[in-house]
């Protein structure tokens, strides 16, 4: 039952006066276009209202029942229920509080686009911070990685298959402390096979 009256509800409420709006529009028939205009301003109030009335009298006996009801007044080309509407309250509340509202939404508009450009800096510069981490971090890898070639390896790279290097010496980043012990160890080799 509940479904039904949604369904009732969406084409009688939503798609019907879509449609004669559209036709409205087509024609160019300025009497339909302000009728309809009218509705849609009463059908949206109408729409902001029931999101909090629904919470407080949903336990209302026909209460859903009452809302079709409501759309069906509205629509009705006997009572002409959104114009009455709208031009006994709607229309004078929002003319004796448009200069109100219009500060309003310029307000709320430029802080919008303040937090907007705000939250869009701080967004770049979390992309770019995450972006430089994750260059560095990527860097500290490949250098990682060039530092575990031996010198076989970076060799064998060059196409140099007679190395004068042994393969057990390794290439380190402090030239100061690998250079002796590579020497070193390259004349006890020259040393130990000049012995035999």
């Amino acid at each position: 039952f509940f479904v039904c009256l949604l369904f009732c509800r969406l084409i009688f409420g939503t798609l019907y006066p879509a449609y004669y709006s559209y036709k409205a529009v087509k024609s160019k028939d300025i009497k339909e276009y302000v009728k309809w205009m009218m509705y849609w301003i009463i059908f949206a109030l109408f729409t902001t209202a029931e999101t909090f009335t629904d919470i407080f009298l949903c336990w209302f006996p026909f209460y859903y029942e009452l809302k079709i009801a409501f759309v069906a007044w509205l629509l009705s080309p006997y009572t002409k229920g959104s114009s009455l509407l709208y031009r006994k309250f709607v229309h004078p509340t929002l003319s004796s509080k448009e200069k109100e509202i219009d500060d309003c939404l310029v307000q709320a508009k430029d802080r919008s686009y303040d937090a907007l450009v705000h939250f869009g800096k701080r967004g770049l510069n979390v992309a770019a911070t995450a972006a430089v981490m994750a260059a560095s971090k990527g860097q500290g890898a490949l250098s990682e990685r060039l530092r575990s070639f031996s010198m076989q390896d970076l060799s064998t790279i060059r196409g140099d298959s007679s190395s004068t290097v042994p393969p057990s010496v390794t290439v380190r980043t402090s030239s100061k402390q690998s250079q002796p012990k590579t020497s070193r160890s390259a004349s006890e080799g020259t040393g130990s096979s000049g012995k035999r």
